[in-house]
C-alpha cells in the first residue's frame, strides 16, 4: 500500500481555454417598437415598487400619527385655556364677593360697637377707689391667716 501511495496520480493534459467570443454588436432597428421587457426586469420591477409603497405607506402611517397627536395636544391647550379662563374669572368673582362681605362685617362690627358703647353708658357702674380695695384685700388676708392657725394647718394650702 505504501507502494500506491508513492505513485503519483497520472497528470492531466490542460487545455487551452479559447477566448470568449466577442459578440456582435447588432444594429439596432430605427422602428417604432420598443423591446418587450424581460420576465426577470419586469419582476424586479414590480418587487421595487412593492418595496418603495410599502416603505411610503409606512411613512404616510407616521404623519397620520403625528397629525392627530398634533390634533390632541392643540385641543388640549384650547381646554386649558378655557379653564384657566373659567377659574380665573371665578377668582376675580369671589375676590369681588370676599371683599363685599369684609365691608359688610366691618359695617357690623361698627354698630355693634355704638350699641355697646351706648350700652355701657347706660349701664351706672360706681366708681371704683383703689386704696380702698387693697384695704379690703389685706383685711381678708388677715381674717384668712386667723382661720388658718384655728384649723391647725401649718402650711398654706
Amino acid at each position: 500500500m505504501a507502494e500506491a501511495a508513492k505513485k503519483a496520480a497520472p497528470k492531466r493534459k490542460t487545455t487551452a481555454r479559447k477566448a470568449p467570443a466577442k459578440r456582435k454588436v447588432a444594429a439596432k432597428k430605427t422602428t417604432a417598437k420598443k423591446a418587450a421587457p424581460s420576465k426577470a426586469a419586469t419582476m424586479q420591477n414590480r418587487v421595487t415598487e412593492a418595496g418603495r409603497s410599502a416603505f411610503l405607506a409606512s411613512l404616510g402611517f407616521y404623519g397620520m400619527a403625528f397629525d392627530q397627536v398634533q390634533d390632541q395636544v392643540k385641543n388640549v391647550e384650547k381646554e386649558v385655556v378655557a379653564r384657566r379662563k373659567k377659574v380665573e374669572k371665578e377668582l376675580t368673582s369671589r375676590r369681588k364677593q370676599a371683599d363685599k362681605l369684609y365691608a359688610d362685617m366691618v359695617k357690623r362690627g361698627e354698630k355693634v360697637e355704638k350699641k355697646a358703647k351706648t350700652a355701657l353708658d347706660d349701664i351706672d357702674l360706681p366708681k371704683l377707689e383703689l386704696p380702698k380695695l387693697e384695704a379690703q384685700l389685706n383685711k381678708a388676708k388677715a381674717r384668712f391667716e386667723e382661720l388658718k392657725e384655728s384649723v391647725g394647718f401649718k402650711a398654706a394650702a
